[in-house]
């Protein structure tokens, strides 16, 4: 897969001088060219005016990993953005190491790299699959996702909205499955086939040095065999392919997955070279190299070509599947209302009165179940 970015630097401090956004000056080499071009209107200068604008505002990504203890979610993501994004929660006492239900915990950060200014927020799922009883551990999980949806939808339908809505909605979840080399688990089934109608999943194989090249290869088959069967579509989706450029490349990455990964924040001194790996007696299993894992697909995915298109299918299908539902159901809610008890009721000074039938925030029935928008 072709790298599009330059290797991931972040920086948590001040953006220095020399990593400030360039301006190109008014009277540059293009403009020269352009003056003596006698039919050259500058249409295309509207590609620089979109880059400045989004230089100013920034980005946002949110990020949410899921997979149970152990299997190195916070290195993952420690690794993918070459900073502690992400954090191992502190546990007093071995008798808490495993919360009795599933938390909740978000970490944002302001990152930057060479101008470009990113709010990362990784969203940790402790607790889940690490119970004798897994039933139905996917529902908190969905009920977040659903959740932020929800407080999108209320800021967008206000009168006096912001100008720009701050984006808390989950655009990719990251699944980690156990490496044992065999067939998903029907944990591992169930929560992929529900949560893949309401967010993008990108499966991966943790801790993937502990399988042989053939045990990967013949593990991997299998878990795409086994989401095929289970109608489970995940990221990146056929039906979203925009056209045949897409479909040739996101076929290859569709064959790939799940990738299989290894992470680590650990830096060593290879041929004369720094590299992230881990050290064993054989040898030094290298994070980045294709040859040993594939994290560099992965990064490459979520980062380097995808990240936008993420979000895009986030907004577009995923958010507007979930607005539409709460919509209709706030209009059934009220065309439901009993004939006999009419909505408009005339005051004492002849101006009519509105009585509805329910509390209201913004247009929306306030109180109401959340929905996990399934097809």
């Amino acid at each position: 897969m072709e790298t599009l970015w330059s290797e991931v630097s972040v920086s948590h401090s001040n953006m220095s001088e020399s990593a400030k956004p360039h301006h190109p000056s008014p009277q540059g080499k293009g403009e020269k060219t352009h003056a003596s071009d006698f039919s050259y209107v500058g249409i295309d200068a509207i590609l620089e005016q979109m880059r400045r604008k989004a230089m100013k505002q920034g980005f946002e990504l949110n990020i949410m990993v899921v997979g149970q203890s152990g299997l190195g979610k916070s290195t993952l993501m420690n690794t993918l953005f070459k900073s502690k994004v992400s954090r191992k929660s502190v546990q007093p006492n071995p008798e808490e190491r495993i919360p009795k239900t599933i938390e909740i915990k978000s970490i944002s950060h302001d990152i930057e790299e060479k101008g470009v200014r990113m709010k990362l927020t990784v969203i940790d799922t402790p607790g889940f699959g690490d119970h004798i009883n897994n039933e139905n551990c996917w529902q908190p999980i969905m009920k977040f996702i659903n959740d932020q949806y929800e407080t999108y939808l209320q800021e967008e339908i206000n009168i006096n909205r912001k100008k720009r809505i701050p984006d808390s909605r989950v655009h990719c979840c990251i699944y980690f499955i156990p490496p044992t080399g065999h067939c998903l688990r029907p944990l591992d089934v169930e929560f992929m086939r529900r949560l893949s109608k309401v967010v993008n999943i990108v499966p991966v194989i943790a801790k993937a040095d502990t399988l042989t090249l053939e045990e990967r290869d013949f593990f991997k088959q299998t878990i795409r065999e086994e989401l095929r069967a289970n109608g489970i579509d995940v990221y990146p989706q056929k039906e979203f392919d925009e056209d045949a450029d897409d479909r040739m490349i996101n076929d290859k990455i569709r064959e790939m997955i799940p990738f299989a990964v290894v992470g680590s924040d650990q830096e060593y001194q290879v041929n004369g070279k720094r590299i992230l790996g881990r050290k064993t007696k054989w040898g030094t299993i290298e994070v980045e190299n294709i040859g040993h894992c594939e994290f560099a697909y992965l990064r490459d995915l979520l980062i380097r070509t995808h990240m936008q298109n993420i979000k895009d299918i986030t907004g577009s299908i995923h958010y507007e599947t979930y607005r539409v539902r709460r919509l209709n159901e706030s209009n059934a809610h009220f065309k439901s209302q009993p004939s006999d008890q009419p909505a408009v009721q005339p005051k004492a000074n002849g101006q009519p009165e509105v009585k509805p039938s329910a509390p209201q925030a913004n247009g929306v029935a306030a109180k109401h179940e959340v929905m996990s928008h399934e097809m």
